[in-house]
């Protein structure tokens, strides 16, 4: 099992004045305790998930089942992290979760937003590790998530594809992983150099 040496930042990226239960798109992004593979191996540019791999796998799927107002799109499992897309829809989203121009946003105040409750990105990715830590460990498999996550809410339809590009093309990109020890990859040639978007992890 590999342990990466990167310091992976796991400080919260969140803006203090947005409410994570609002609808829209967030990209999601989840890595093992101390980077450890866990998960399963890439060959030949693809993913072969191991016995843990699977269960993380399945309950992401799971996850419509236990919140309300939410959909799934791009997601991937990795050696030692994942990455995937959730979309709230309280009916104000269009097919790719970003929110119509024609809906008035919700007033962000200067505040913090704290205690945000149930049905948020935190609540819901909270149960879903939880979930997937219960079943790893039922099983007999030596399992940890890192502490934290980290998100980043999607803007436009433009970044979406992008994102959407990112997480299909990761395995084929695993030698160039961040996570990985590499020196990280981006999805497009159009694309900034790594690191210089916010959601390139």
């Amino acid at each position: 099992m590999v342990k990466s040496q990167i310091k992976y930042k796991t400080q919260s990226t969140r803006l203090s004045n947005w409410n994570y239960g609002w609808d829209g798109s967030y990209f999601i992004t989840i890595c093992t305790h101390h980077h450890l593979s866990h998960f399963g191996n890439i060959q030949n540019d693809r993913m072969c998930l191991s016995n843990t791999g699977i269960i993380v796998d399945i309950l992401w799927h799971e996850i419509p089942h236990h919140a309300r107002n939410i959909r799934l799109s791009k997601f991937i499992v990795m050696p030692n992290h994942i990455h995937g897309i959730l979309i709230l829809d309280g009916g104000n989203c269009d097919n790719t979760g970003i929110v119509e121009n024609n809906t008035t946003p919700p007033a962000i105040s200067s505040d913090r937003f704290q205690n945000q409750g149930k049905n948020t990105i935190s609540s819901i990715v909270g149960s879903y590790k939880s979930a997937v830590t219960m079943h790893a460990n039922r099983l007999g498999f030596n399992f940890k998530w890192q502490t934290n996550f980290w998100e980043h809410i999607i803007r436009n339809e433009d970044e979406f594809g992008r994102i959407s590009e990112y997480i299909a093309t990761n395995p084929a990109k695993w030698q160039q992983d961040k996570l990985n020890n590499g020196p990280g990859n981006s999805v497009l040639k159009s694309c900034p150099p790594y690191n210089e978007e916010i959601w390139m992890v």
